[in-house]
């Protein structure tokens, strides 16, 4: 690995028409140095970024590399700076390979591949990694943690000098995130890698960062070395004067009536592999069952079959005592709302607008609906309320969901869903890629809906997420219910123990 590279940016500018997205922002990033931008989703974080990385053309300013100013017209022409970037959204080829995506992602790809010259190089590449993924997997596969152990380890293998992380460890246990940014780190403290994080898990900032930058409505609004700064101060800076919202205190009511009841259930994952061995949960009404494990041990096979996008080979689901068909009648029904992880992908229509995907849930119905007819006022109407009362980053209702920043996009997803009167509600890491008010803001939305008697399966691979929300925690492992406790019983250490059992 060549030496690593310095980044400033000087008096970066971007407008999206009448938009100001970055407002003359000035950064210095040393080389050999590990380097977190903070703010809020839609503060400017990601556009900075993907401007240095030549996805934007900003409007005015510069951007320096290693100390010489550059003009970087393309995503390609920064990778030939020596910059990376890991994406908050995957970048892969769902039916490559692992070996054929990291192939893919040099850029150089000859008429016949040599490919027992590129699985040597790349096997002895995966051997100095101190975590790993199996070459011949197909991405599609690939657990959400493994896609973004491979994300960073594809930048890795490209030797890169600078690497830009957005929300790296949003998808890892708290172990795995600690084993890949200590690497990371390693190679930073070796003068090897500069790298530029941008995350909202300040355990990790004050771990792993030595100084900080944070934007708050596209400007800087501060900066400094990350252990002169406190927690309360960072927190500050990156929502202003407004105080973050407290998760709602659980109503000390014993639970209800069993509403969701999963027996017995086995599943294949897509490889054909037994994803779930004879699971066996259920959640009552006014309780919230907080199921952990590491990823890849069934918890997203769970969460599709509740969804109805994959079929149970056996078992059955039940809920209100009836058979469950998790069409979008019995959902109806039964006022079950299910949200999957990676929301762009599994919970909206990317190229419809933010108001379309708002409506997704009700469109057929007044007042979205008059007879064979939809109001595009209602919409609309229907839409900028949601969009005011969960502070959606959007530049109009109009705007294409896919053009909105990650956590934007979970928040469109939330205030559809979460509007929705509910019985059964099932969610799978609901604060990825989420900034800490937003983070705040969904979890006391989340306790709410228990208290107003709702029904709660949280799937998180946040232990802390778990442990703060739940009633009961439930681990699963190697596709089955290895551990089940009251919260006031659970033992962090034997959670821990058995989420890693084999």
């Amino acid at each position: 690995m060549s030496d690593a590279l310095s980044l400033e940016t000087v008096g970066l500018t971007k407008r999206f028409g009448a938009f100001t997205a970055l407002d003359a922002v000035s950064i210095k990033v040393r080389a050999g140095s590990l380097h977190a931008l903070l703010g809020e989703n839609g503060a400017g974080k990601s556009t900075l970024v993907k401007c240095v990385m030549g996805y934007y053309h900003a409007d005015d300013g510069d951007v320096l590399i290693g100390d010489r100013g550059q003009e970087i017209g393309s995503p390609r022409a920064a990778a030939a700076l020596g910059l990376g970037m890991v994406y908050q959204h995957f970048t892969l080829v769902p039916n490559m390979s692992v070996a054929e995506n990291l192939l893919l992602a040099s850029g150089k790809v000859p008429a016949v591949v040599d490919w027992k010259a590129e699985r040597a190089k790349m096997t002895r590449f995966m051997d100095s990694m101190p975590f790993r993924v199996p070459l011949d997997r197909p991405i599609s596969a690939l657990a959400i943690g493994e896609k973004q152990k491979v994300e960073i380890l594809k930048q890795l293998y490209l030797d890169r000098r600078l690497l830009i992380l957005d929300e790296p460890t949003s998808v890892l246990t708290p172990d795995e995130a600690d084993e890949v940014l200590g690497f990371l780190r390693g190679l930073v403290d070796q003068g090897r890698l500069t790298i530029v994080m941008i995350s909202h898990k300040l355990r990790e900032i004050y771990a792993y960062a030595e100084e900080v930058s944070v934007l708050r409505q596209g400007k800087l609004v501060g900066a400094g070395r990350t252990a002169d700064l406190a927690a309360p101060e960072l927190t500050r800076m990156m929502v202003g004067v407004e105080t973050l919202a407290q998760p709602a205190a659980r109503a000390p009511k014993p639970a209800g009536d069993v509403v969701l009841d999963a027996s017995g259930l086995v599943a294949a994952d897509d490889r054909g592999r037994r994803a779930l061995d004879g699971a066996s949960l259920a959640v009552r009404a006014g309780e919230i069952l907080g199921l952990a494990g590491v990823s890849g041990n069934g918890q997203r096979e769970l969460v599709e079959i509740l969804a109805g996008q994959r079929d149970p080979e056996a078992g059955a689901v039940k809920v209100h005592g009836e058979r469950y068909a998790a069409d979008r009648a019995a959902a109806r029904k039964h006022k079950v709302v299910c949200l999957p992880e990676e929301p762009l992908k599994n919970a909206s229509v990317p190229t419809m607008s933010v108001a379309e995907n708002l409506a997704l849930r009700r469109f057929d119905l007044a007042p979205m609906a008059r007879g064979p007819w939809l109001s595009d006022g209602a919409i609309r109407r229907a839409a900028e309320k949601l969009i005011g009362e969960y502070r959606i980053r959007t530049r109009s209702p109009a705007t294409p969901i896919a053009e909105l920043s990650g956590g934007n996009v979970q928040r469109t997803v939330l205030a559809r869903d979460l509007s929705e009167e509910i019985d059964l509600l099932v969610v799978a890491n609901p604060c990825f890629g989420l900034d800490v008010k937003a983070t705040a803001e969904i979890r006391a939305a989340l306790v709410a809906q228990r208290n107003k008697g709702a029904a709660i399966l949280l799937v998180s691979e946040d232990l802390d997420e778990i442990l703060e929300l739940s009633d009961r925690v439930a681990v699963i492992a190697s596709g089955k219910i290895a551990y089940e406790a009251p919260i006031a019983a659970a033992d962090r250490q034997e959670i821990g123990k058995r989420m890693v059992a084999h």
